[in-house]
C-alpha cells in the first residue's frame, strides 16, 4: 500500500529516527497507539504535521502487514514500513490532487459532474471543467481551461496554458502548472499549486500550503500555521496567518511573514520581510515591520528568523 508520512525536519517522527530508503518493522500494530503510522491520502498529513515546519516522504506498507483499522482520516498503521522520497510541498500536491483523480467515479466524457466523487474533464481549447460533489475531481488541461472543485476533498488541476484552477471544499488541492495559471485553495488544510511561469498560489484555509515554483510566482498561505513556498526566480511568498511560514528560495525572490509569531527564510541575497506583535488592550497589535537582506553574515540563507525586541532571531 502506498501512502504518505510526515516527520519533524529531522525525520523523526513520535521520538523515533527515519531514514530515506530504509525498512522499518515492528511486532504490532494498534492505531494511533503502536505500529507505523502513514495516511494514504497525501494533505492529510497536515493532521499531525504542519507543512511550514515538517518533512514529509511516500512510503510503502505491504498490504499483509497493514491493519484493517482505520481513523476518521485516511490514517493508517503497519508492522513494516518503507521510507521512499523525500517530497517537496508542491509535490505532495500533485499528489493529493492524482489521487483523489485515480479514485473518481468516472462519468462518461462530461465536462460537468455534480454527484459524490464525481469526475469532470475538459482537455479542448478553452474548455471548463466543474466537479461540485463530494470528492469530486475536475481537470482542464487545454489552452484556458479553468477547474473547480468545490466539494470536500475535491481536486482541481488546470495544466493549459493560463489555467486556472480552484478547490474551495475541505481539504480540496488545486494545481495550475500552465503558463500564467492559478491556483486557490480556500478550505480547510488546502493546497495549492502553481508551477507556471508567473503563476500564482493562494491557500487560506489552516495549515494550508501554497507554492509557486515557476518564474515571477507568488504564492500566499492566510490560514493558521500555513506554508508558503517560492521556489521561481523573482518569486515571492507570503504567509499571514498566525505562526505561518513563508519560504523564497529561488534567485531575486522575497519571503514576508506578517502573522502573529510569524517566520520566514530566504536564500542568499534575498530578502525577508518580518513583523512583530504585541497583546496590549484585549487584542493583539502589530508593533513593528523590518526587513532584512539576507547576505549570509548577519542573516543566514535557508534559516527560518523570527522578530523579536525589533531584531531578527533564529526561529526555533
Amino acid at each position: 500500500m502506498k501512502g504518505y508520512k510526515g516527520f519533524n525536519k529531522t525525520l523523526q517522527c513520535r521520538g523515533k529516527q527515519y531514514e530515506i530508503g530504509k525498512e522499518y518493522a515492528e511486532e504490532s500494530a494498534k492505531l494511533c497507539k503502536e505500529g507505523l503510522h502513514f495516511c494514504e491520502y497525501p494533505l492529510d498529513v497536515f493532521n499531525y504535521y504542519p507543512p511550514s515546519e515538517s518533512a514529509f516522504c511516500e512510503v510503502d506498507a505491504p498490504d499483509d502487514f497493514v491493519s484493517p483499522q482505520t481513523s476518521t482520516d485516511s490514517k493508517r498503521v503497519s508492522t513494516k514500513l518503507t521510507i521512499g522520497a523525500k517530497l517537496e510541498l508542491h509535490t505532495l500536491i500533485e499528489a493529493a490532487i492524482k489521487f483523489t483523480f485515480d479514485r473518481a467515479k468516472k462519468s462518461g466524457n462530461t465536462k460537468h459532474a455534480t454527484g459524490p466523487r464525481g469526475a469532470a474533464s475538459a482537455t479542448g481549447y478553452q474548455g471548463a471543467a466543474s466537479a461540485t460533489g463530494y470528492q469530486g475531481a475536475a481537470s482542464a488541461t487545454g489552452y484556458q481551461g479553468a477547474a473547480s472543485a468545490t466539494g470536500p476533498r475535491g481536486a482541481a488541476s488546470a495544466t493549459g496554458e493560463r489555467g486556472a484552477a480552484s478547490a474551495t471544499g475541505e481539504r480540496g488541492a488545486a494545481s495550475a502548472t500552465g503558463y500564467q495559471g492559478a491556483a486557490s485553495a480556500t478550505g480547510y488544510q488546502g493546497a495549492a499549486s502553481a508551477t507556471g511561469y508567473q503563476g500564482a498560489a493562494s491557500a487560506t484555509g489552516p495549515r494550508g500550503a501554497a507554492s509557486a515554483t515557476g518564474y515571477q510566482g507568488a504564492a500566499s498561505a492566510t490560514g493558521y500555521q500555513g506554508a508558503a513556498s517560492a521556489t521561481g526566480p523573482r518569486g515571492a511568498a507570503s504567509a499571514t496567518g498566525e505562526r505561518g511560514a513563508a519560504s523564497a528560495t529561488g534567485p531575486r525572490g522575497a519571503a514576508i511573514a506578517l502573522g502573529i509569531e510569524g517566520k520566514a527564510k530566504a536564500s542568499l541575497a534575498n530578502w525577508i520581510i518580518l513583523s512583530e506583535w504585541e497583546y496590549a488592550n484585549d487584542s493583539w497589535e502589530r508593533k513593528t515591520i523590518k526587513a532584512f537582506k539576507v547576505d549570509g553574515k548577519k542573516m543566514k540563507a535557508d534559516t527560518y528568523y523570527t522578530l523579536k525586541d525589533g531584531e531578527a532571531v533564529e526561529a526555533e
